[in-house]
């Protein structure tokens, strides 16, 4: 199992806005090289992020599906990428003070042959991933800004 925290310079309502933004996805989870769609209602429990993941021309087409969600303090997803397995990854936000939060990133394999690296090892791989994934969830959830939108879609 492969534990990240981050303090993050923003509300949890913010930090939140980014994990129930299912098509920034691939904005900051390292690996994910393409979201195709995104079920409405994401991230109610059920829903999912249908996405692609490692490089071309190699990439794995495959779906994350919510399994807990607590708006604003913790979401559990549980992540595949069949053939080679899956898993379930949780994100806790915990505020500290009136304007940041501790997002701790708890990620872990459950099926398939990944479930053979569940060891040290992975476990220092993961973490190393899921600290770079932090650090863009960071980044969006402090600079990101509503998009204004024009036209006839306003």
């Amino acid at each position: 199992m492969a534990t990240t925290t981050r303090l993050i310079n923003a509300h949890p309502d913010r930090v939140f806005a980014v994990l129930a933004d299912g098509w920034t996805y691939s904005d900051w989870v390292v690996g994910t090289a393409h979201i195709r769609n995104v079920d409405a209602g994401y991230p109610a429990v059920g829903t999912a992020v249908h996405h692609k993941a490692g490089p071309w021309p190699v990439s794995l087409r495959d779906r994350t599906t919510v399994l807990e969600c607590r708006p604003g303090r913790m979401l559990r997803l549980k992540l595949r990428l069949w053939p080679l397995g899956a898993g379930q990854v949780r994100f806790i936000l915990d505020p500290v003070g009136s304007a940041a939060t501790r997002l701790t990133m708890v990620e872990q394999f459950t099926e398939g042959p990944l479930l053979g690296l569940r060891n040290k090892v992975n476990d220092v791989m993961l973490h190393l991933r899921n600290k770079e994934s932090l650090r863009r969830l960071a980044d969006l959830a402090v600079n990101r800004r509503p998009a204004v939108l024009t036209g006839p879609e306003r």
